[in-house]
């Protein structure tokens, strides 16, 4: 029960991620690759303070994880780009979506043979979130916001893959987010924003990267050992159907009868998969 629970609040802090940077960008309180590098320098202090705090000094520098830095900058960046013409939930949808493949087939490459039930319960979230992504028959969202959320879907996949290794996520965490910071910064001039920041957007980028992302995602490091890689993409299944609902209820974004049922869906598949065995290595 701990583990379900503690997990359902690292999912809700994924769905307000999406929230948050859909906010700052639809109100043009800042532009993109700004509220990238704020959300990942925003989240790496908090993290160090907590490094600090933990050990009564600041800790050594260690080699960075290269696979874990790129995953993570991949994702930081596509998630905000996309977020430019692309509402929250739908944003949600397509990024966990693409993290669910990535992750089971990072999964089955590395030996991993999910039990039955968990492969059924994928199938059946895949085919919820595949009616919800087709209200009223069609799709649109713009082919570079599509480019975009599927490089942060296959950025989150790896970074999450890499997470089950993590001996200490709180500093795996930190030193993840610090050095993919020059990251961000190196796009800045790169790919200048249009839309000067805003107290409003700054502060959102820093509650993003703070809190929902920062503590979020140590959270995240820290139960990945226990869910496996097959659990923790079905986990995230439940992103969308948080996102959608919260989209709908606090930014206004539509939400239909397709989508109901593409969330019991969704979470029926995640619930069947949860509940099933764990499968073996190869």
């Amino acid at each position: 029960m701990r583990l379900l629970l503690l997990t359902g609040l690292a999912m809700l802090a994924f769905a307000a991620n999406s929230l948050l940077n859909r906010l700052a960008l639809a109100e043009a309180a800042i532009g993109p690759a700004s509220f990238a590098a704020i959300r990942v320098g925003s989240g790496a202090l908090v993290l160090l303070v907590l490094l600090r705090l933990r050990q009564g000094r600041w800790p050594d520098l260690p080699r960075p994880e290269p696979w874990s830095v790129l995953g993570l900058a991949a994702y930081m960046l596509g998630f905000s780009f996309a977020y430019v013409s692309m509402d929250a939930g739908l944003g949600a949808l397509v990024l966990f979506g693409g993290v669910q493949l990535t992750m089971f087939i990072g999964a089955v490459i590395e030996g991993d043979r999910p039990a039955p039930r968990r492969w059924l319960g994928m199938a059946l979230s895949m085919t919820g979130l595949a009616v919800l992504s087709l209200p009223g028959g069609e799709l649109h969202i713009a082919p570079l916001a599509l480019a975009s959320m599927g490089l942060a879907a296959l950025g989150w996949g790896i970074y999450s893959l890499r997470g089950r290794r993590a001996g200490d996520p709180l500093a795996a965490t930190a030193w993840n987010f610090l050095y993919c910071l020059p990251l961000m910064l190196v796009v800045l001039p790169l790919w200048p924003d249009g839309t000067p920041a805003s107290g409003a957007g700054i502060g959102l980028a820093v509650l993003s990267g703070a809190v929902t992302s920062g503590l979020g995602y140590a959270l995240w490091y820290a139960l990945l050992p226990a869910l496996g890689a097959s659990r923790g993409a079905l986990a995230q299944l439940s992103v969308p159907v948080l996102a959608l609902a919260l989209a709908a209820l606090l930014l206004g974004e539509a939400i239909g009868g397709l989508a109901v049922v593409s969330a019991a869906m969704i979470l029926g598949g995640i619930a069947l998969g949860l509940t099933g065995g764990t499968g073996r290595r190869g």
